[in-house]
């Protein structure tokens, strides 16, 4: 066997299963992207009234594709449901000692848009004359709702909010004890 064919072989074998990945990545694609087209012909008309569906398509920790809608077309027992509110977009990031929340909420005055925080959840509402937003963000942390900080620019908003120190935390910072 020559060396090209031997250098050959082993490049197909190193690439063989990053292929089938791809390939099974599309199949799953294309088999949303029927399942949503199927949903598309059933919407009902809405004069005047917009219609925002999207989906975006991100890998998971696990290496699998993740497909996130979002829009004012719900699904509710296998029907699309229009709302007049929105789901914006939204990434939630884990830094060292806070969660950063980012959501697309283009064409509404920061003075209209409310964000209201739990240990646990995030809560945001923006709305003008024309568009309305809505999304509850579940945290993948507790946190201390009262250190929220928000801004908005060119569209985005920014939540950070500090994270809640863990049980473990506490125990190893102790607790001053007074000696009497």
């Amino acid at each position: 066997m020559s060396w090209w064919k031997r250098r050959r072989s082993i490049f197909d074998r190193l690439f063989e299963d990053f292929f089938s990945e791809i390939e099974e990545f599309m199949r799953e694609f294309e088999r949303e992207f029927e399942e949503v087209m199927s949903h598309a012909t059933m919407v009902p008309e809405r004069p005047g009234q917009p219609i925002v569906y999207g989906f975006r398509i991100t890998i998971g920790p696990d290496g699998r594709p993740i497909i996130e809608e979002f829009g004012n077309v719900k699904r509710m027992r296998g029907r699309p449901i229009i709302s007049e509110e929105r789901e914006p977009p939204v990434d939630v990031f884990e830094e060292d000692n806070q969660v950063v929340v980012i959501a697309e909420i283009p064409g509404v005055d920061k003075e209209k848009i409310d964000v209201q925080a739990t240990e646990d959840t995030l809560i945001i509402k923006a709305s003008n004359e024309k568009r309305r937003y809505y999304k509850e963000v579940e945290l993948p942390v507790k946190v201390k709702p009262e250190t929220a900080k928000a801004t908005y620019r060119n569209g985005i908003l920014e939540v950070r909010i500090e994270k809640r120190e863990t049980k473990k935390e506490e125990e190893k910072k102790g607790i001053k004890v007074k000696v009497e």
